[in-house]
């Protein structure tokens, strides 16, 4: 069973199966922005959560 619990908007608790965490920039691609994922995830699900500065 998937769960996303925010506590407090300090803290995150992800019950779901995890393949792989990485972190990586925001780049910009045209007119809007993209997140570089390695090619074997083509396809796949994930979780964006955009950090404050």
């Amino acid at each position: 069973m998937r769960k996303i619990e925010i506590i407090d908007n300090e803290k995150i608790v992800l019950t779901d199966e995890a393949e792989m965490v990485y972190e990586k920039e925001i780049t910009p691609f045209g007119n809007s922005a993209k997140i570089g994922a390695p090619r074997e995830y083509i396809g796949r699900r994930a979780y964006v959560i955009i950090l404050k500065k």
